[in-house]
C-alpha cells in the first residue's frame, strides 16, 4: 500500500507513515513531499514507488518498505520477515553514520546485574538504551531464565551481515543477542544461506521471556521465517499505534 497520495495541493500522510513520527519523534520533523525531513537537515526518499520481491526489499528497501510485512505475535505459523528489512540511511540518520559515530552514542549497562552481570554496550539515541535497561531490571527478577540470558552473544559490532553486503542490525549498537547456545538460527539449523529454502521452525527461547521485550520496543528474530531466536532488535515503529 502506498503511503503518501496527492489530492489537489495538498499531501496526505497515511497511517503508516505516522507511525515513523511517533516512533522516532526527537529526530523525523515530518514527512511531506515524499521525503522523510529529519530536525538534524538530512532528509531521505519515503517511498520510491517500486514494486520489489523478497530479496529486493532487504538489498534496496526505501523507508516504508521496512514495514512491509506485518509483526505478529501469535505462533510461528503466522510468522513473517518483520525487521528483517531495513533502510541503512533511516538508521544512519538515528543512530550514526558510521563506526565512529555509532560508538560515541555508546552507553555502557551491566545485563541483569544479580543474575548476569555482564557488561555491554547499546546505542543511546531514541531510548534504545533505556527500552534494554527496562528489560534488562525485569528479566532480573527471573532466575529460571538465567541460563538464557548469561554469555549474552554480542551487541554492538560494526559488521555486514555474513554472505551479503548488508550492515548488520548489530552495526547500530540497537540489538542484543542472548546466550546463543540457547538458540537456533535457521542456517544453522539448514546448513544452508538459501532464503528460499523450506524451513522447519525451532526454538527453545521462552516466550514469556520475549514478550518482556517485546513491550519495550525490541523486535524477535524469533517471529521470523528466517528464524533467529537469540536476536532482539529495538525497533519502536512496530509496536506504535
Amino acid at each position: 500500500m502506498r503511503s503518501l497520495f496527492l489530492l489537489g495541493a495538498v499531501i496526505f500522510v497515511s497511517h503508516s507513515a505516522q507511525l515513523w513520527l511517533k516512533a522516532y519523534p526527537s529526530f523525523i520533523e515530518k514527512i511531506t513531499n515524499n521525503k522523510v525531513q529529519f530536525y538534524s537537515g538530512e532528509s531521505l526518499v519515503y517511498d520510491d514507488g517500486l514494486q520489489k520481491t523478497k530479496q529486493e526489499l532487504l538489498d534496496n528497501p526505501d523507508i516504508e518498505d521496512q514495514l512491509h510485512y506485518d509483526y505478529n505475535q501469535g505462533s510461528s505459523a503466522e510468522n513473517t520477515d518483520a525487521g528483517r528489512i531495513r533502510n541503512e540511511a533511516f538508521l544512519k540518520a538515528i543512530y550514526g553514520h558510521n563506526q565512529t559515530e555509532v560508538s560515541k552514542n555508546l552507553k555502557s549497562l551491566n545485563w541483569c546485574p544479580k543474575l548476569v552481570n555482564q557488561n555491554i554496550q547499546f546505542n543511546s539515541k531514541n531510548g534504545a538504551y533505556e527500552a534494554l535497561k527496562r528489560v534488562s531490571d525485569e528479566l532480573d527478577k527471573h532466575p529460571e531464565w538465567k541460563s538464557f540470558l548469561t554469555n549474552v552473544g554480542g551487541t554492538f559490532n560494526w559488521r555486514n551481515i555474513s554472505g551479503t553486503n548488508r550492515l548488520s542490525a548489530h552495526s547500530f549498537g540497537i540489538t542484543i543477542d542472548i546466550n546463543t547456545s540457547q538458540s537456533n538460527y535457521w542456517q544453522w539449523d539448514c546448513g544452508c544461506k538459501n532464503e528460499n529454502s523450506v524451513l522447519k521452525y525451532r526454538n527453545k527461547i521462552p516466550l514469556a521471556l520475549v514478550a518482556i521485550f517485546e513491550k519495550n520496543g525490541f523486535i524477535w528474530g524469533g517471529r521470523w521465517i528466517h528464524y533467529d531466536t537469540m536476536h532482539f532488535e529495538y525497533r519502536p515503529e512496530f509496536f506504535v499505534k
